[in-house]
């Protein structure tokens, strides 16, 4: 399992110093909760990981029984009570790793929203919990930051999912159809994908000045990032063969925008 102190090594560590310690802590449990579900679904030499994962839900149910058994599931427990976190907040996203393990497809836009929201917007609903953030408005911006940030990991790592046997572009390739460059109209589909996250990423920006500035610097600098690196791969012209990712100093720079921004 990965430490809770991981979000430390990231590129959203400076967003964390400004938070008060009681939601660094919470975000940091709750991140480690996903990392650890996220690992379950991908690890491919895991053994039964369908068990796993299921072990992992009946964890959360013990959390919200009042009488979790692992460190992680007690930690969690303490975060449930301080920020009253909703059980489907668990289970929406373990829903979602669900369909990871079973290679479930979608055949339109509208499909795979419902992959969205269960392994993204979910985890943005959480995040703005966590910070005090609640109403429509809230809502609104996990929906569009989260769906903006999962359709450009879907771009990005097109080639590393088809290795794992996952499309999750509404295509009828199939995974070798990518891997064996036998999808002609990939870089189209990419593009259109690609397009939809840029909309998602221009309504989540005009939400975030509802907000107060530092309430919401670990949503605008998660935003920057991820757009900077959509933008990246968009200069391929979506002809790429390995996923396309920011280098330290190009994190950095967003990190630091997103600082300037938020203080200035």
């Amino acid at each position: 399992m990965n430490s809770p102190q991981a979000y430390k090594k990231s590129s959203f560590g400076p967003a964390f110093f400004f938070l008060k310690p009681k939601a660094r802590r919470a975000l940091a449990d709750y991140y480690a909760f996903c990392r650890l579900a996220d690992d379950i679904a991908d690890e491919p030499n895991r053994p039964n990981p369908r068990e796993a994962l299921h072990q992992l839900g009946q964890e959360i149910a013990r959390v919200y029984a009042g009488h979790p058994q692992t460190p992680l599931g007690r930690a969690l427990l303490q975060d449930v009570q301080d920020f009253r976190l909703a059980q489907d907040r668990f289970t929406l996203l373990l829903e979602g790793m669900q369909a990871d393990l079973e290679k479930k497809r979608y055949a339109t836009f509208e499909e795979l929203d419902w992959y969205l929201y269960r392994v993204a917007v979910i985890v943005g609903k959480t995040t703005l919990d966590i910070l005090g953030l609640a109403g429509q408005q809230a809502d609104s911006l996990a929906l569009a930051l989260g769906q903006a940030v999962q359709l450009t990991n879907i771009v990005r790592d097109v080639y590393d999912d088809a290795q794992l046997g996952r499309v999750y572009l509404p295509c009828t390739y199939l995974p070798q159809d990518i891997l064996q460059g036998q999808a002609p109209q990939l870089p189209a589909l990419l593009q259109q994908t690609a397009a939809r996250a840029r909309e998602k990423y221009t309504q989540a920006f005009t939400l975030l000045d509802h907000f107060p500035p530092t309430a919401v610097l670990p949503c605008r600098m998660m935003g920057y990032i991820y757009r900077k690196n959509l933008a990246k791969i968009e200069k391929t012209g979506f002809l790429f063969t390995q996923a396309i990712k920011l280098n330290k100093w190009e994190k950095l720079q967003q990190v630091c925008y997103a600082l300037l921004k938020t203080f200035f």
